[in-house]
């Protein structure tokens, strides 16, 4: 603040304790104290800055008798009207998911097993109905935000009338058919703060009490006249809003339309901040409404204007309570588990009670805490058969509780688009039609096509069995063609092509949250054909049915890049009924000597193990540890189904990755691998990923396959990016064997 702004500002904090005083001294028999307000602006992640005003006022004693909050404002002042204090806040806030809260994802956790893999994997997911695609209302819904609010306001879950709130309270939001400005006084709280914030485009409108409610800083985005309606006599006013451009910032089309869109809300800030008796600016133009990845700059930055204004906020509260009784603290944050003896459920249409309530797994005459509703809910929600799932509990007069469900279906068909690129694969666009209850009831049906360098194609239909979906028989059919270089020494010789195909079915576990396990038996089929001779190919065919009992578990929190958890997937299955039709070649393109010419088919067992695990070391640093393993317990050669080695991303069928060398550039029967990882995050989304592993290869007594060096060391440093479209990264590589520094490229998700 410059110094004639200081200046003004002392001179009305003058003129407001001069009017003060002339109060009190003309009411001098009047034991009522002054009523303070609090009003806090919208403004979207700025809004994490009115915390550090919060902790001011409490620090000096000031006690707020109403609030009144726009959008991100409405939440934080939510939040202090029912009891949390300053600090209490900042903690909550500081310890957020923001990029979960404020997206269409749950955590990975909630979900079934069987819909892990698929999740949180395209850059645009567009309900498909009646052959076309469907734009929603907006991109967000917002499921996990609303939990969160449901959890944090839970010790208020029998309140409906916001007057009787411990601070009386008001959240404004937009009537989106009439524009009008809607000030929120009842009904349920978390709806009407998740109206408050509903920002068009971007979040879905929310339907309260009759009315189709937006963000409220459409219409008013610092609603100080509100606090004065309430009663308030003085209002201190927290704004995170920044100012019109100046006439020499504005350079673009795009700068001009979003100028005069906002003249309307500056028309009405001007008079609100004439309305303010203490006006708090925050100067945060270097942030915007979408810098929740600057969540801790932003509440710092609020900490610190809070300090600044401490003494203004401590005299004020030392002028009202030299002459009144300071009211004590009456109100504190307890969330006691509540009884639940009936429910009602509003909003289902395909799906049928008895499905819902089971998802969910909810029965009547049973204490939830805000914990076990909400994981109640994650469950639910984890089936991709919602949009949402909300809930509200009414008080009974008997003392116990009615919850009562309201549910939003997802569309039972989505297209989904994804991008992928890195070294070996080359570019693909992925495209993803899926489908439940399309073919059969309690299904659902899949299929994905990459198109560009090389084709890749997948289709699935999972069918579940039982009342409680407690079986899964899942047939599905992949095939594609690659182009993959062949290495010598680690060194690019040839290239081949080579086709593949594979039907598999499986039954196995369902609807398990953590861990699935059952068996099955696949069909694979392999032509190889070179391209580019080299001095030693292969050239031919093969199929062969492989039975297998599997085992996997999934407690990661992240799709990509996880904080926390393990991954492990685990099958041990016999490969027979090899067909093979196969020939050796030599570097001039004839085949090689009768000895090695004819392959001879065999029986063997095939085990493979992959264990991950994530754990942070520190907000910013984080440890993992991979182990990769795979054996063929074969007599004889069978290298179109021993295990490739290399890459960072695994994108190739029986492929181990390994920091140092390209992706199947080493071939063997047996393998085992070692890697721990140390990532880095640096800023927003950018981290930095460094990874050391070793591996034991070709150590079974299945023929000299593989490579002369049976101990492989490698080292990999990446800068990574965790952008819309997927994970970006850019690696360098170097392996003690291969003696050579190499790059590799990622972006997206594979097929």
């Amino acid at each position: 603040m410059n110094l004639s702004k200081m200046v003004k500002f002392l001179k009305k904090l003058f003129t407001v304790q001069l009017l003060l005083f002339i109060i009190i001294t003309a009411r001098a028999q009047d034991t009522t104290r002054p009523k303070i307000g609090l009003t806090l602006s919208g403004g979207g992640a700025k809004g994490l800055a009115h915390i550090g005003i919060l902790k001011a006022i409490d620090s000096a004693g000031l006690k707020i008798d109403y609030i009144t909050g726009t959008s991100m404002g409405s939440i934080v002042g939510a939040l202090y009207a029912i009891g949390y204090s300053g600090k209490q806040i900042e903690s909550i806030a500081r310890n957020i998911d923001w990029s979960l809260l404020l997206s269409n994802q749950t955590g990975l956790q909630a979900l079934a097993m069987e819909e892990k893999d698929e999740y949180g994997r395209y850059v645009l997911e567009l309900p498909f109905s009646q052959g076309k695609n469907r734009l929603p209302q907006g991109a967000v819904e917002g499921q996990e935000l609303w939990l969160k609010l449901s959890e944090l306001l839970f010790s208020v879950n029998n309140i409906k009338d916001f007057n009787k709130l411990p601070i009386p309270f008001r959240a404004i939001a937009a009537d989106i058919s009439t524009a009008e400005t809607v000030v929120q006084d009842s009904g349920e709280l978390v709806t009407a703060l998740r109206a408050s914030i509903a920002i068009p485009g971007a979040f879905t409108p929310v339907n309260n009490q009759g009315r189709l409610l937006v963000d409220g800083g459409l219409v008013r985005n610092f609603p100080v006249s509100d606090a004065k309606v309430m009663g308030a006599d003085i209002v201190i006013g927290s704004s995170v809003l920044t100012g019109m451009l100046s006439k020499e910032k504005i350079r673009t089309p795009m700068q001009a339309l979003m100028q005069v869109a906002l003249f309307k809300e500056f028309d009405d800030n001007k008079k609100q901040v004439a309305q303010c008796d203490y006006y708090i600016p925050h100067a945060l133009s270097k942030f915007n409404p979408a810098s929740f990845d600057k969540a801790a700059e932003l509440i710092d930055s609020g900490i610190n204007m809070g300090n600044r204004y401490y003494p203004v906020i401590k005299r004020l509260a030392d002028s009202i309570y030299n002459l009144y009784e300071k009211p004590r603290d009456s109100f504190v944050v307890r969330t006691s588990p509540v009884f639940i003896s009936s429910y009602e459920v509003k909003g289902l249409q395909r799906i049928t009670l008895t499905s819902f309530l089971h998802s969910i797994n909810f029965s009547t005459y049973k204490s939830y805490s805000a914990g076990d509703l909400s994981a109640m809910i994650r469950k639910g929600f984890g089936t991709r058969n919602y949009n949402f799932i909300h809930y509200s509990l009414q008080p009974q007069a008997d003392g116990k509780t009615r919850i009562i469900f309201e549910v939003g279906e997802r569309v039972p068909s989505y297209s989904k688009i994804g991008l992928h690129y890195n070294s070996f694969s080359g570019i693909g666009l992925i495209f993803n039609l899926t489908s439940r209850n399309y073919f059969t009831p309690n299904s659902r049906s899949l299929m994905t096509i990459s198109a560009g360098d090389n084709f890749r194609f997948r289709t699935e239909h999972l069918q579940y069995f039982g009342r409680e979906k407690k079986i899964a028989l899942i047939p599905n059919i992949q095939l594609e063609t690659f182009e993959i270089n062949t290495y010598n020494n680690h060194r690019k010789e040839g290239l081949y092509r080579q086709n593949y195909f594979k039907g598999d079915i499986k039954l196995q576990s369902a609807n398990h949250t953590f861990f699935n396990l059952g068996t099955g038996t696949r069909y694979e089929w392999l032509q190889y054909k070179p391209s580019l001779a080299s001095m030693f190919q292969v050239k031919g065919k093969n199929s062969f049915l492989d039975s297998y009992l599997f085992f996997n578990i999934n407690t990661l929190n992240k799709t990509h890049y996880p904080d926390r958890g393990l991954k492990i997937s685990a099958e041990a299955g016999h490969v027979y009924l090899q067909r093979p039709d196969l020939v050796y070649m030599e570097g001039n393109g004839k085949p090689g000597n009768a000895d090695s010419s004819v392959f001879e088919p065999d029986n063997y067992t095939q085990i493979t193990f992959n264990a991950e695990g994530f754990r942070p070391l520190s907000r910013r640093l984080n440890l993992s540890a991979l182990i990769q393993t795979g054996l063929n317990f074969s007599s004889k050669p069978d290298v179109l189904n021993s295990f490739f080695i290399g890459g960072l991303n695994r994108t190739y069928r029986n492929q181990i990755v390994f920091a140092g060398l390209q992706d199947i550039s080493v071939y063997s029967p047996s393998v085992m691998a070692v890697q721990a990882s140390l990532r880095w995050k640096l800023h927003g989304g950018i981290s930095l990923i460094a990874r050391n592993n070793i591996l034991f290869c070709n150590f079974l007594d299945n023929e000299s396959l593989g490579p002369r060096n049976r101990w492989l060391s490698g080292h990999s440093l990446t800068l990574s990016y965790n952008s819309v479209i997927g994970p970006i990264e850019l690696s360098g590589m170097y392996s003690e064997q291969s003696k050579r520094f190499e790059s590799y490229i990622s972006v997206g998700f594979s097929f």
